[in-house]
């Protein structure tokens, strides 16, 4: 076990720390939004999403390049910020398009926008090195998702499981049935909801998806590149504590972690 350099701690700190009072305000705002968007583009937008997610640990077309070795930390980082521009800027002109265009093209944002952030996540992994074709590599990008569009407390999870990754790679799953995609579909609509739904409403669509968009892929990418640095790094904050990913059995989409004996 290794302490993080300080801006790893802080990071890991910031993702993990409890939502303050205007967190209450944004849930209330996303059910009023939720109330007003027909029942048929909520069930659309689940279906696409559960289809999309399912399909990214075994879908070759998200493998992006070979990994790349004897990078600088500097040269992956300016690698990673270039990928990270460039899938911004595709998502933000999508986001615009489907905005302007209603309830069907807002709705098929969603796993369009799904698409272009698990391909960001590919490059970058390849960036650092890491061989997107391996399982263990694409639950590890999982992980990364699940980091940017979660809450806090499912977020301290999802971080437990990843700290000392390469280390622990015999206690993870050796196939997609054991993942929470339940956990992992539930997390991502509710941390994105707010900022998206209001994408489908009229006149301001086309901006907002035009901006959130963008932000969310920024988001990601920096979520990323840092995990990537906790790896390498070895970074760990206490005594390694074995997560158990399977699917969740108490009805609300949540994983708890289990001590290892």
């Amino acid at each position: 076990m290794t302490s993080p350099p300080p801006d790893l701690a802080a990071w890991r700190a910031a993702i993990t720390k409890p939502p303050g009072p205007l967190g209450g305000l944004a849930r209330k705002a996303q059910v009023r939004i939720n109330q007003i968007i027909p029942e048929k583009v909520h069930a659309a937008i689940t279906a696409a999403m559960e289809g999309m997610t399912r399909a990214i640990l075994t879908g070759a077309d998200f493998a992006t390049g070979s990994p790349l070795h004897g990078l600088t930390l500097n040269e992956r980082r300016a690698k990673a910020a270039a990928a990270i521009d460039g899938w911004k800027k595709t998502a933000s002109v999508e986001g615009g398009i489907s905005g302007a265009g209603g309830f069907l093209l807002a709705a098929a944002d969603f796993p369009l926008l799904m698409s272009f952030k698990i391909k960001l996540l590919f490059e970058i992994a390849a960036i650092f090195g890491h061989d997107g074709t391996a399982l263990d590599e694409r639950l590890y990008i999982l992980h990364i998702f699940e980091l940017a569009f979660s809450d806090a407390g499912h977020r301290a999870r999802v971080l437990a499981a990843m700290d000392d990754w390469d280390l622990r790679r015999g206690e993870r799953p050796g196939g997609l049935e054991a993942f929470d995609w339940r956990a992992f579909q539930q997390q991502y609509r509710d941390h994105i909801d707010l900022a998206k739904l209001a994408q489908l409403l009229p006149v301001v669509g086309a901006p907002v998806g035009a901006i959130v968009n963008w932000r969310l892929v920024e988001h990601l990418g920096t979520t990323a590149v840092m995990a990537y640095r906790m790896r390498e790094a070895g970074a760990t904050t206490g005594p390694t504590t074995v997560i158990a990913i399977a699917p969740s059995t108490d009805g609300d989409g949540d994983r708890r972690p289990r001590s290892s004996p």
